[in-house]
């Protein structure tokens, strides 16, 4: 992996990089599609690369349980397997293990755990989450961390930093040559000490890249706003630096000022197929009964495939009848719009004008009925 700084805003933490990889470069800030099980729900990848996607993320521990890194590497690796020609990253599987509280048990080799597909046992350790990501061929891989609940006490989100300190060590050791980039898990839970420690330990160690884990675990928006900024503050400028499972319009902007780089969150496609769309003003609720006879579009300001084509009035007789092409036009929209989204972001901090940008963005939210 290649990683190069283009340019750095005057107004702000935010700049425009890009990263080159194996499969391709991308600018950021960016944001990555969530493809849990080798596909971003409900879209093929001709859609996503219509709606402006670059990069897309698949998640190890769901891979390894079915149908496995092994059949997969058989079948092409994760790029053929799925067909996706552009960068794929791999989270290690340990947000996944965290989600399992009442299915795992934590040790310093790693974590043994119950599939929550079968109820069979398994063990993730930092040379299990190496061996699976290296199989699948992900171009950008994460070390093995241990997350935090929310909330924890100090003791507990210290023994969380000590192990995610020793496990991204021995999963660097494990990292023998190859084109795949690994980056590092900054662990602390909400405590700025703690993340100054988790910090400390994985920059001495020297990663490709850096993210901040253990965030959009169930804390407010501040705190959650106080810990990036916080955080933020000891990591390398010369690194990118991945904000993990954050990804509301508003958390992308403000994360981007305090200097983040790439997100993912599964928000854009999970609020698809519940029918909430995003617009330039506001958020929509397409079942709500004001759309049956609705000519316009869902964004009147949107070029996706979906506005260009439908109504509100037919996406909402779709969702309501539960017909399978509403969750494909919904979801086509959604991404689109996080994607311009990204790309209106990495303008206007190129244009040296993120802040009327940011000003403007929430002046049209506020002005938009938020359903």
């Amino acid at each position: 992996m290649e990683f190069k700084i283009i340019h750095k805003s005057r107004e702000c933490r935010g700049r425009l990089c890009e990263i080159e990889t194996p499969h391709g470069s991308f600018e950021t800030p960016v944001f990555m599609p969530v493809g849990t099980q080798g596909s971003v729900k409900a879209v093929s990848p001709e859609d996503l690369q219509d709606a402006g996607v670059k990069i897309i993320l698949a998640n190890t521990y769901h891979l390894y349980l079915r149908p496995g890194h092994d059949v997969i590497k058989r079948l092409g690796g994760l790029h053929g397997f799925m067909n996706w020609p552009g960068p794929i990253l791999t989270d290690s599987g340990g947000f996944q293990v965290y989600s399992l509280s009442g299915l795992r048990t934590i040790s310093e080799e790693g974590v043994t755990f119950r599939s929550h597909l079968d109820g069979s046992t398994h063990f993730i350790g930092p040379a299990e989450a190496i061996k699976i990501q290296k199989t699948l061929g992900a171009d950008i891989i994460m070390a093995f961390d241990e997350c935090a609940p929310y909330p924890s006490d100090y003791e507990y989100v210290l023994n969380s930093v000590r192990l995610t300190s020793l496990w991204a060590r021995k999963c660097l050791e494990l990292m023998d040559g190859g084109n795949q980039a690994l980056f590092g898990i900054v662990q602390g839970g909400m405590y700025r000490d703690l993340r100054e420690m988790s910090a400390g330990d994985l920059t001495g160690m020297g990663f490709e890249g850096y993210a901040l884990g253990g965030l959009s675990v169930g804390e407010d928006r501040e705190t959650r706003l106080r810990v990036i900024t916080e955080t933020m503050d000891f990591l390398p400028e010369d690194s990118p630096i991945y904000l993990m499972g954050v990804g509301s319009p508003e958390d992308l902007i403000e994360a981007v000022m305090r200097g983040v780089d790439m997100f993912d969150c599964v928000m854009p496609t999970r609020n698809a197929r519940n029918g909430t769309l995003f617009t330039t003003n506001g958020r929509i609720t397409i079942k709500n009964a004001r759309y049956v006879d609705d000519e316009r579009p869902i964004d009147e300001n949107c070029q996706c495939y979906t506005c260009a084509r439908f109504s509100r009035g037919y996406l909402r007789h779709l969702f309501m009848a539960k017909e399978i092409l509403a969750y494909r036009l919904n979801t086509i929209h959604n991404l689109y719009y996080y994607c311009h989204l990204m790309s209106g972001i990495r303008q206007a901090l190129q244009e040296e004008r993120f802040t009327n940008y940011r000003n403007k963005f929430y002046e049209l939210q506020r002005g938009g009925a938020v359903e």
